[in-house]
């Protein structure tokens, strides 16, 4: 799954703590990164293993700016694990890979600074 980044996005309601514990953020360890010709934009497919409860994933990034396919796998990322999945051209991406835009609008991954144990949940 993947969202075209805003870098001067206004800043969103406030919302409630309960509310933001809706949001499933998990830590998951890349497996396997592939090209991803089709894609409107450019994109990687990503299967991530975000450990024993929630299982391995697939999602679509545009991260192709800063990351090389083959660097990607053992990547720990952080995602949203809860969206409901969404139909990426022909791929169907199951979780919301994080990234920050850089000062041209491309993706840098939300990432841990030090091994964590996959699919431990942002809090």
């Amino acid at each position: 799954m993947h969202l075209t980044p805003d870098p001067v996005a206004p800043a969103a309601a406030e919302i409630g703590f309960e509310t933001f514990l809706q949001v499933d953020i998990r830590v998951g360890t890349i497996v396997r990164a592939e090209p991803y010709p089709e894609a409107r934009k450019p994109a990687y497919k990503l299967t991530i293993d975000f450990g024993p409860v929630i299982g391995v994933k697939k999602s679509s990034a545009q991260i192709t700016e800063h990351y090389r396919l083959e660097d990607l796998p053992g990547t720990q990322v952080a995602a949203v694990v809860n969206f409901p999945p969404r139909q990426i051209g022909k791929f169907m991406s199951e979780v919301l890979t994080l990234g920050f835009p850089d000062a041209e609008g491309k993706v840098v991954l939300v990432r841990p600074s030090g091994p964590v144990p996959s699919g431990g949940r942002l809090f």
